[in-house]
């Protein structure tokens, strides 16, 4: 990329935002573009200083407004699909994505984490592992601290831990992490991807350009990843909450232990972390896994392992009234990641689920309540769609609300003194709310506003 070069950044959310101001500190010209014709024009503008080079346009995109343009920067919640895209790829602009080019701007060594569920709580703790043991760390990506925001910081010294979603991995072309992580894969995002083949090749894309002196940490228990790592370039290390490994990472028992091949060293026990659930030891061997390869020593590891506190959103302890426990997993926007919340809740518990319909399969889900579920509470535009399922596998004690206060509401009232309300939508928040955080932050709110 070339100082004063026109871009054409699609997209005025963060990490648009974030790409244009890091195009313009490098001296390029910025076409601030977004399909919805609501948006203030005016207030977008106002997001830069009054020398910068930013055109908005609104609406419809033309042949005219790509005039001049060199590179088109696209935000990871557009898909390539959609007809504008389609129309810079015709004019023949090369497509990046926010990640791609804050790769491409920063400095330093970058571990990249992936996977379809897990993966903000392991570069959250990855992130806090390396504050212990490097003077530049930064946590960016999909995390929600877009990594254009932090690029021109960076040194040869810096380490970065960049949470990677399967959208920003689309738009990526030399990006070469010295350390990849894929958690898992499973079902989510076929709306966009349309094929499983095609989401797991998108994922496993983050190792395109590592080379054998880089690390891929993967779950062994995940078959499609236990197949896709007999034939790369890095170094694969393994974690398995259900195998013992002749060589990685794995759960003895209680114990998280490390087998090198030749002897076996047990590293901690998991009632010495606050995090709850198998899925969030397989995310700690994870960050383990990670810094280890980037050079932490082992005491310093399991020493920040010790202290973290899980992540907002993700079986997030809200509050106890009158016995019962509220927990917020709105982060849980698919059945998987939602099957792992159900699994951690310790007792009979009170599910408020539903949302957007991602063209997700409920079936898992409701097969893990497994007697734990007391009441499903559903709301949303898949409402419908998972009771029909539920009666389906036999559970009929099904509630609806309107929205999330009366799914709160409805709980309170029903629960019992040792229970546990959990909201793990199994979802998107879409419709209903701007985001997850969002979500999470009412449930939040009407839970304490009881």
């Amino acid at each position: 990329m070339t100082m004063g070069q026109k871009v054409i950044v699609c997209g005025t959310g963060k990490s648009g935002i974030a790409a244009a101001r890091l195009l313009l500190a490098k001296g390029g010209e910025v076409v601030l573009y977004d399909g919805n014709t609501k948006l203030d024009a005016e207030a977008l503008r106002k997001q830069f200083s009054e020398d910068d080079k930013v055109t908005v346009v609104l609406g419809e995109l033309t042949r005219t407004d790509l005039l001049g343009v060199e590179l088109a920067v696209i935000s990871p919640g557009i898909s390539l699909e959609v007809p504008f895209v389609q129309l810079i790829d015709e004019v023949g602009i090369p497509i990046w994505g926010e990640l791609q080019l804050a790769y491409h701007c920063g400095a330093g060594r970058v571990a990249a984490i992936t996977g379809t569920n897990g993966k903000t709580t392991t570069t959250s703790l990855v992130g806090e592992i390396l504050k212990t043991n490097f003077d530049s760390v930064y946590v960016v990506g999909n995390i929600g601290e877009p990594y254009a925001d932090h690029a021109l910081e960076m040194t040869s010294e810096t380490v970065t831990a960049c949470e990677v979603s399967s959208f920003m991995l689309e738009t990526t072309t030399d990006f070469h992490p010295v350390v990849s992580a894929i958690l898992n894969i499973t079902p989510d995002h076929l709306d966009r991807h349309h094929t499983m083949e095609r989401y797991a090749e998108v994922k496993e894309s983050i190792t395109a350009n590592q080379t054998e002196e880089d690390t891929c940490v993967l779950n062994y228990d995940d078959e499609v990843l236990r197949a896709f790592g007999q034939n790369i370039k890095p170094q694969v290390v393994w974690f398995s909450s259900r195998h013992t490994l002749e060589k990685g990472y794995y759960l003895d028992g209680e114990n998280i232990v490390y087998n090198d091949g030749e002897k076996v060293e047990t590293l901690m026990n998991v009632h010495e972390m606050t995090l709850l659930g198998r899925h969030n030891h397989e995310n700690v061997m994870a960050a383990i896994a990670i810094t280890r390869a980037l050079g932490v020593p082992m005491e310093k590891i399991l020493g920040a392992v010790k202290v973290f506190k899980a992540v907002e959103h993700r079986i997030e302890f809200v509050t106890e009234r009158f016995g019962v426990k509220y927990y917020n997993d709105s982060k849980g926007t698919n059945p998987d990641a939602a099957i792992q919340a159900i699994k951690a809740m310790p007792g009979p518990t009170l599910l408020i689920g539903g949302g957007y319909d991602k063209h997700s399969e409920f079936d898992e889900w409701i097969e893990s309540f497994d007697g734990k579920v007391r009441y499903l509470v559903l709301i949303g535009q898949t409402r419908d769609k998972i009771a029909e399922c539920a009666k389906a596998h036999g559970f009929n004690d099904i509630m609806y609300a309107e929205d999330l206060q009366e799914a709160v509401q409805v709980c309170a009232s029903y629960a019992n003194p040792g229970d546990y309300v959990l909201l793990s939508p199994a979802c998107a928040s879409w419709g209903q709310f701007k985001s997850f955080e969002e979500r999470g932050e009412k449930f939040k709110e009407y839970v304490r506003n009881l």
